[in-house]
């Protein structure tokens, strides 16, 4: 793949470029060469015997809330009895019941759930990923959280991005005064976190019940002022301007898509925003999937990310997110395997050291057995196929 290549879009998503018998040498932890066996240089390095092994890009998860106190399996079971995420909210339930259990856990056993996680997610391929805050929903609780994630990025030899999701939910305690919670997150959170270079990105659930446009258009542009590129939470529950608000800031991302007319896709094609599709959250919670067929065929890119939080997507497997994509979303295998590659490494802006095998990207590669064909990997549903990761 061309290094010049940050995205692909449309019909291009259903191509992939390969080399049957082949070669590929690192130096300094970067790709320095590729190509036909035959024409293999003689090499007095470490050599790693990929015979009857196939070898591809490590994948990228643009989209995780990894750092979590607590799963939330009775909510679960509370959906499997037929209530509604309304009637969970209700009786406790939901984000706020992560961010309760978040303010009572320790930094550092925050950290060392998360790098269990985060160690689980690399063993299914994943070289590259990002990590949200949002289930703090304070100032001390936000910055630890933001905290644990710059720990995870000094201590984890893979690219972790940071986000600050702070506008997730409304706490209850701000309930009949939304303003001042946005006034906290503007006046008191952004500072501490530009001070101590805490977070990548800004995020904000523009939906119904959360986040209205006008309220997000207010946090990205505080979120902008400290250097904090957007990315957004957007039309999971319906029609409610997360695109539009999206591109109007220049977001790296719009993620969620479950709603979608032609009114947000001709947005889009317009823009240089990544739409982002999570099929687990559909999956998990039996919501509409994202009709990454239809966005596809208008020619937009789509990248694919497992969502992996406690409430809605307990899972980090990318190969299975490659599958329901297929199933459910309705994408070709290549385009399920480039959406979850270089497509997703440039809703992370790392599209230039990551997603695809080119010279000088990283050598961020990860070793699975033969298939017969490409098709082969989404068809074995639920299956990690990775059998080992090389970084660096």
């Amino acid at each position: 793949m061309p290094a010049q290549i940050s995205c692909l879009k449309g019909a291009e998503m259903n191509h992939i470029e390969s080399i049957e018998n082949a070669y590929l040498e690192v130096e300094n932890g970067l790709i320095k060469a590729f190509g036909e066996m035959q024409n293999c240089p003689i090499y007095s390095g470490e050599i790693i015997d990929g015979t009857n092994k196939w070898v591809m890009p490590g994948f990228v998860d643009s989209h995780t809330h990894m750092v979590f106190a607590a799963p939330r399996h009775n909510e679960y079971v509370m959906r499997l009895q037929g209530k509604t995420y309304e009637d969970i909210a209700a009786e406790g339930g939901g984000i706020l019941n992560s961010a309760k259990s978040l303010q009572n856990t320790s930094e550092d056993n925050l950290y060392s759930m998360a790098y269990a996680y985060a160690h689980n997610a690399m063993a299914c391929g994943t070289s590259a990923f990002e990590i949200k805050s949002g289930y703090g929903l304070s100032t001390d609780a936000e910055i630890k959280m933001l905290r644990v994630i710059k720990r995870l990025k000094e201590n984890l030899p893979i690219t972790v991005k940071a986000t600050f999701l702070g506008a997730h939910a409304i706490p209850a305690e701000y309930k009949q005064n939304r303003q001042g919670y946005i006034d906290l997150i503007i006046n008191e959170m952004l500072p501490i976190i530009a001070k101590e270079n805490l977070a990548d990105f800004i995020d904000v659930f523009c939906d119904s019940g959360f986040y209205t446009v006008d309220e997000t258009n207010c946090i990205l542009d505080a979120g902008l002022k400290v250097g904090l590129r957007p990315k957004i939470h957007g039309n999971e529950l319906g029609l409610t301007g997360g695109v539009q608000v999206a591109v109007a800031h220049n977001a790296l991302s719009v993620d969620h898509l479950e709603h979608i007319s032609e009114v947000e896709i001709d947005c889009l094609l317009k823009s240089n925003t990544m739409p982002v599709i999570l099929p687990g959250s559909s999956f998990f919670l039996k919501i509409p999937y994202s009709p990454a067929r239809q966005m596809i065929d208008a020619g937009l890119p789509v990248a694919i990310a497992s969502d992996f939080n406690p409430g809605s997507s307990p899972h980090y497997n990318l190969w299975f997110t490659m599958s329901l994509a297929c199933l459910y979303n309705k994408m070709l295998p290549k385009e399920a395997f480039n959406a979850a590659t270089i497509n997703a490494a440039t809703a992370l802006d790392i599209s230039d050291t990551h997603g695809s095998i080119t010279n000088g990207k990283k050598a961020c590669l990860q070793i699975t057995r033969a298939f017969e064909d490409i098709n082969e990997m989404p068809y074995w549903f639920g299956q990690n196929h990775t059998e080992k990761l090389l970084v660096g």
